[in-house]
Parts: C-alpha cells; structure tokens; sequence
C-alpha cells in the first residue's frame, strides 16, 4: 500500500489555502518558521511524525476555514463611464482614482472596457491627442470585463486576471465590485 507524502510545494499550497503563514502553521505544529521555509523549497526533509503534525495542522485548519471569496477582495463602488461620454471623462476618473482601466456601462449592464493602454497606443500610432480627448468612449471600447458572482472562490478569479485587467462581481443580478491584478495583494498576510 503506497502513503501519499506531500512534497514542500504542495504543503506551502495547502497551507496558503488554509489561510496560514509560515509562521502560524510552524507555532501550531511545534516547529520554527525557518524549518517550515526549508521544507516548502525542498531544503528540508522532515521525519514522518513531523509531517504528520504539519499536515494534521493544516487538514484542522482546513476543516474550519471558508474559502475567499470574490466579494472579499472587490473595490466598491465600481468606477465606470457611460459610452456616450467623451473619453476625456474616462481620462480624469482613472488620473483621480489611480487606476488604469473602468467598465463601459449603460442602465447597469456592462457593454465594454476601456484602458489607458488602449489609450497611449492609439496615442503612439499618430493619432492627435485633442481628437482623441473629444471622441466618445463607444469609439475606442474594448472587450468586457468577465462577470462572476461575489461567492466565487477567490483562486478563480486570479485564473481570470491572467487574461483580463480586472473581473466585476455581481450580486443579485448587479454589478457590486470590481477585482484588479492590485487586489490580489488584499491576501498578501496569507501567503
């Protein structure tokens, strides 16, 4: 009969979806900090009954503990433009609230996406700033954002941010949050 043993990356993994560090796992199972870090990077190989008391530890917490969810990360309220609105507003919000994209909506559905990226290119191909300033945002909109519901699991979302800027949350049929690449480091302690 074969014993599943752990390796250091699937112990650091558990132990960060148990909402652990280092420090908090190695207190509760009777280790230092240090060795937990040895262990994770393969430097360390533990005896078994160490192990034991690792995995325990983790599987308890695991048993207590309810997953992130997207709603635990989102910004609110979600800054957004209209796309009749000239791109010169899209501009000013995202200088004043230091972010880099916003939602396209209209009467609360969302219809597209704009970024400052987009913007700078247009920019960089030659086309004249003031022109630009003046255009309506339906002009130089990009794809949506992906939608999901506030109670998606938080690992999810981060799958969905490697491909998009940001992910909007919707409870209850509206759009309630925003999740960018920035609000991952909101569980930077867990890690």
């Amino acid at each position: 009969m074969r014993v599943w043993l752990p390796t250091g990356s699937e112990i650091k993994k558990l132990r960060i979806r148990a909402g652990l560090t280092q420090k908090e796992l190695a207190d509760l199972a009777g280790v230092t900090q240090a060795y937990i870090a040895k262990i994770e990077s393969g430097q360390a190989d533990p005896k078994l009954s160490t192990l034991r008391k690792i995995i325990e530890t983790i599987e308890k917490r695991l048993s207590t503990v309810s997953p992130v969810c997207a709603k635990d990360i989102a910004t609110r309220p979600v800054i957004s433009v209209k796309p009749s609105e000239p791109i010169r507003k899209a501009i000013s919000l995202m200088e004043k609230h230091s972010i880099s994209q916003l939602p396209v909506l209209h009467e609360g559905r969302q219809l597209g996406s704009i970024s400052e990226t987009t913007l700078v290119n247009r920019v960089a191909r030659g086309e004249k700033l003031a022109s630009l300033l003046r255009a309506r945002i339906s002009t130089v909109m990009e794809e949506p954002f992906p939608v999901v519901s506030g109670e998606t699991e938080v690992q999810r979302v981060y799958l969905l941010l490697e491909e998009h800027p940001a992910v909007l949350i919707t409870e209850e049929g509206k759009i309630t949050g925003i999740i960018t690449r920035a609000d991952v480091f909101k569980l930077k302690g867990r890690a």
